[in-house]
Order: C-alpha cells, then sequence, then structure tokens
C-alpha cells in the first residue's frame, strides 16, 4: 500500500467521514440506509487501502445519479431462477447495494446445492469487489467472481495503441476462520482507474508504464486518461488519447477479454464499448466448501497452506511474506482512528456537499 505524500494530505476520522458522505447521499435523493450502504461501502475501500475504490470516486457516482446513468432506490430483480442459477437485473441500481444481495443470493442458493452460479447485469459500480468475497467468506463460502464494465474503454489489450477493454476485475475469496480468509482481489489493468485518478488529484503518480500515451508509449502521466479537465468538472477517464495497459502481457490482456465475455456477454450486461453510463456485469460461483469435503479436512488444509505460505524467508528488503487479504488487514489497523486523504480529493468531497447544501462538519478531522 502506498500512501500519498504526507505533506498534501488531511486526516479524517472515518466514522465522521462516512456520517458526512450519507448526509450527502440523502440529500441526493437516496434513503438513509442506501445512503449508509454507499458511504460505508466506500469508506471500507479506504480503510483497506484501496483508495483507487474509495471516497475520491463520490463526486461521479453524484454526477452519474444527476445525469440518470444510474439510479438510487433500485433492487435486484429475477430474471431467471434455475436452481443452482441465477441470472439477476440491476435496473442501474448503486451497486453497493446490488452486490450485496446479489451475494446474498449466491450464499442462499450455495447452502441449497451446494454450489451457485448467479450472473448481475446492468449494475452501478459494484464497488472494491473484495468486499463482496468477504460477504461471502465471512458466512463460510467459496466465492469467484468476474466483472466487466460496460461502456468504459480504458484498457489497450496487449500489443495495442487504443482502449478495447475495461479495468476488469477478477476476485477470489476463500473462507479461512474467522477472519484470515485468502481475498485474491485485482482488475486486469496494470493499475486500476482509480489510481490514475487520484494521483490526478494530488496522489503518488501511478508507476511508469501502467499507461500509454496516443501513440502506445509507456507513461506514467495520468493525464493521458482524462485529456484536460476544466475547473470544477469531474475527471471523465474517457476523454484522454492514451489507455490504461493490461496487466501480465498478453495474460492479462487475455484474462480481461475472458472477463468482458463471461460478466458482459453471457450475463447480457454487455461488452465494454463506446458510450456515457458505464455499469457492471458480474458472474459469481459460489461453493459451499463442505459438500466436497469427505473427511480430508479441507479447512485445516488451506488453513496450514497459507500459513506455510507465510513463513517463507522474506527476500532482502521485505519486513514480511504476505497472502491476499494480509495488506487489507494491515491498512485497516493502520487507518481505524485516522483516514489519510490527498487535500485535493477532501476538497471535492466538500464541494459535492455544498451542491446539496450538506456541510462538511469541521469535527470530520479530529479525534
Amino acid at each position: 500500500m502506498t500512501e500519498p505524500d504526507p505533506r498534501q494530505l488531511v486526516q479524517l476520522c472515518p466514522k465522521r467521514l462516512c456520517e458526512y458522505l450519507s448526509r450527502v447521499f440523502v440529500a441526493a435523493g437516496a434513503n438513509e440506509s442506501e445512503a449508509l450502504a454507499i458511504a460505508e461501502n466506500l469508506v471500507d475501500a479506504n480503510l483497506a487501502g484501496h483508495d483507487s475504490h474509495g471516497v475520491v470516486r463520490v463526486p461521479r457516482y453524484l454526477r452519474d445519479e444527476r445525469r440518470k446513468h444510474v439510479k438510487f432506490g433500485q433492487s435486484v430483480e429475477m430474471v431467471i431462477d434455475g436452481g443452482a442459477f441465477t441470472l439477476l437485473e440491476g435496473r442501474f441500481g448503486f451497486g453497493q447495494v446490488l452486490g450485496r444481495q446479489s451475494v446474498e443470493i449466491g450464499i442462499s442458493k450455495a447452502s441449497e446445492h451446494g454450489v451457485a452460479l448467479v450472473a448481475l447485469r446492468n449494475a452501478g459500480h459494484l464497488g472494491r469487489i473484495g468486499e463482496w468475497a468477504e460477504q461471502a467468506a465471512d458466512a463460510g463460502y467459496i466465492s469467484i467472481h468476474f466483472v466487466n464494465v460496460a461502456r468504459s474503454m480504458l484498457v489497450a489489450p496487449f500489443g495495442a495503441a487504443e482502449r478495447r477493454m475495461s479495468t476488469a476485475p477478477v476476485t477470489i475469496g476463500i473462507a479461512n476462520g474467522t477472519d484470515d480468509h485468502f481475498i485474491l482481489d485485482f482488475a486486469t489493468s496494470r493499475i486500476a482507474e482509480g489510481k490514475a485518478l487520484i494521483a490526478l488529484q494530488g496522489g503518488p503518480k501511478p508507476p511508469f508504464g501502467g499507461l500509454v500515451d496516443s501513440k502506445g508509449l509507456p507513461t506514467d502521466d495520468p493525464q493521458v486518461l482524462y485529456g484536460p479537465v476544466a475547473e470544477g468538472e469531474v475527471p471523465n477517464p474517457r476523454a484522454g488519447p492514451g489507455a490504461l495497459v493490461a496487466m501480465g502481457d498478453h495474460k492479462g490482456s487475455g484474462l480481461a477479454i475472458a472477463c468482458e465475455l463471461l460478466a458482459g456477454a453471457l450475463t447480457g450486461s454487455g461488452t465494454t464499448g463506446p458510450g456515457e453510463g458505464p455499469y457492471n456485469g458480474m458472474f459469481s460461483i459460489y461453493i459451499d466448501p463442505a459438500v466436497i469435503d469427505d473427511g480430508h479436512g479441507a479447512a485445516a488444509s488451506i488453513s496450514n497452506y497459507i500459513d506455510f505460505v507465510r513463513q517463507a524467508r522474506p527476500a532482502d528488503g521485505v519486513d514480511s511474506v504476505m497472502v491476499p487479504g494480509d495488506p487489507e488487514r494491515r491498512a485497516r489497523h493502520l487507518r481505524q482512528h485516522r483516514l489519510p486523504l490527498p487535500s485535493d480529493t477532501w476538497q471535492r468531497l466538500i464541494e459535492a456537499g455544498d451542491y446539496y447544501g450538506v456541510q462538511a462538519p469541521a469535527s470530520v478531522t479530529g479525534p
């Protein structure tokens, strides 16, 4: 986890920040429970160290709602109920609500059948997909999620100088005890779009080669993704001449295409292409590990192997070997009382509240 430059940070109380953002979303038209779900999801992403999926997205969410690209007050609609298979329609509701409902259905189906496939289409931004894997793991289930973002051409395929793919996240969650779950959660782009957005707003620069310019040449300049941004305008990642880059060269590029086919084409949510109003499709698999444990002790084997990996001798300059899920747990410990945000990001949150007549309390930066 890379912290922003401390010289350009404000330190926020997570609870008070969540309360403030909830009031903003209520003023924008959400009911209280939905507003709290959105705010908690975004703040939790920051607490977990994933600033790219945190409160930096609030102005964009509110802009998209004003443009009717996403709607308050929506719930998932079951289009097909095929026993262990379910197709859900999101009706362009907020992903923080739809994602939780989708996982609840997946857990319920897996508890009945041992395994479940849940296809969710036309959801607003689902936030940090790792949260949905954590929700399933907390209930004792394994889950696998493939996600795409229709109308969000941000990533150049391997060997290309122009965009054809979304950031297409993949997440795998494996329950391990009460809270030591294995949570592998990554965008198939080398960096998440939100990391470029944070860099644009005063945060740390992305790694060189995480983006390419209009000629396909590597760069660390986030401006190539957004183009010129007018004062007070919400940066549009579709407006620039450059692109994000797929992780892992041809392997990451192929995985991203697989996400487009599974989460976009198969669900009916649509694959990535030009246009405004991006929305998520998600194809998820839920597994009850007990149904395939014939007494061989799957739970103990999972726990023992995770510990075995952690006990590997660290390389020079590395404090300890971690497994997926450890960085988030460490970040939550470090950030539980003080959440660092770039001052530019905090200013945009203040402006978002001002637009709806909600004043940011001075105490949000207090103890």
